[in-house]
């Protein structure tokens, strides 16, 4: 799940790492009394979206005077940014963050996460600030520094003053700079995150480090216990299909292809989408219904397959193993006569009760396809979709 830029500086303050002072708003009125309440006669506003490539695209701006901020908060609110992150589609801008602008003079590059070839939490961090990480890997990979982080010992002082040092830091940055690492350290792991980033982080004319901008990802899978940062997410900024799926227990990724795909289990599931793509397939979504799966939720699996108008044909591939192949083909049935399926479907169950559950299906007087292996499927279903 994803935080919004002023949602992640709330948390940095809350773990004592200085931010550029700035308040959200979400209308022009809101925009105009939180530039009367931060001062000053210029300011930073920003469009809250979970996408990067703001500033490139327009979603930043610094304006002078209270008739350049109306104009920029105008501009920007209930309109769609388009970046090259979020893709042609973009993303609505609804709300914005309206900062106090500061006197930089030098940008780095910070971040927290976690490398899973290591299976270490890592801190990233470059001299090069303000630029996609990627992009400066590719253009200065000596600029690139790493501190991998040992899970019983945790971050150390050394760890962070080596960066701080091969970053160009005077003693006392150095100083500010270990203590902010180890703050962010300790936010990564209290709050279950996957992704902390502080990019730039700003050098000021005062030579205090702060974050300028920051990015934080929180892992869906430990939602549970960070319920206050659940409450922060933002619907508008999630895929539509996503968020339904969401709400009826379903693990659904939408993808640009025109196969849908229905399998029980994330690994299986991957498996799928390799062999639609193997057989020159593109798959229209990742789709796991569980090991658990009945008849209302491959209902609703089709639903939601069907809401995206780009699928051409569906492959259903079901391993019978806690719930048995003749149930899992009951729902099947029962689903395509309530769904009222007109496109191609082909069916691929394999587990207890295998015979049973193809006999099954091959009587239901539907236009379902059998397939009798995963690469007959994909083959089949590839195609149909090119029918």
């Amino acid at each position: 799940m994803n935080l919004h830029e002023y949602q992640a500086k709330a948390l940095l303050t809350e773990y004592g790492v200085p931010v550029s002072p700035g308040r959200p708003a979400f209308s022009v009125s809101e925009a105009l009394e939180a530039a009367n309440a931060l001062g000053g006669d210029s300011w930073m506003v920003k469009a809250q979206i979970h996408g990067g490539g703001r500033g490139k695209a327009g979603g930043v701006k610094k304006v002078s005077g209270r008739d350049a901020l109306k104009n920029a908060a105008e501009s920007l609110l209930g309109k769609k940014l388009v970046t090259h992150q979020t893709g042609p589609a973009g993303q609505p801008v609804q709300r914005l963050l309206i900062e106090q602008t500061s006197a930089v003079k030098r940008e780095l590059y910070l971040a927290c996460l976690l490398d899973r070839a290591l299976e270490r939490i890592v801190f990233i961090a470059s001299s090069a600030g303000g630029m996609d990480i990627e992009e400066i890997a590719t253009r200065h990979p000596g600029k690139i520094l790493k501190a991998v982080v040992d899970p019983v010992a945790g971050l150390q002082g050394y760890q962070c003053r080596e960066i701080g040092y091969a970053l160009g830091l005077n003693d006392a940055q150095v100083t500010a700079l270990t203590r902010m690492m180890l703050s962010l350290y300790h936010l990564y792991c209290a709050r279950d995150l996957s992704l902390l980033e502080i990019n730039p982080l700003a050098i000021v004319s005062d030579g205090e480090l702060i974050a300028l901008d920051a990015k934080i990802q929180v892992d869906d899978s430990a939602l549970y216990r960070q319920r206050a940062l659940e409450t922060l997410r933002d619907p508008s900024q999630d895929d539509s299909k996503e968020q339904k799926a969401r709400e009826i227990g379903l693990n659904y990724i939408a993808l640009d292809g025109n196969i849908g795909c229905m399998v029980n289990g994330a690994g299986l599931a991957m498996a799928t989408m390799d062999l639609i793509k193997l057989h020159g397939g593109m798959p229209a979504n990742f789709l796991d219904v569980g090991g658990g799966a009945t008849a209302d939720k491959v209902a609703e699996a089709f639903k939601l397959i069907l809401s995206d108008k780009n699928v051409k044909a569906i492959l259903v591939n079901i391993f019978g193993g806690i719930v048995r192949c003749d149930l899992i083909a009951e729902g099947i049935i029962k689903a395509v006569k309530e769904v009222g399926i007109e496109i191609p479907v082909v069916v691929r169950l394999e587990g207890t009760n295998v015979d049973k559950g193809r006999a099954l299906l091959k009587s239901s007087g539907l236009k379902i396809i059998s397939a009798d292996s995963l690469t007959s499927a994909a083959q089949q279903v590839v195609a149909a979709a090119k029918k």
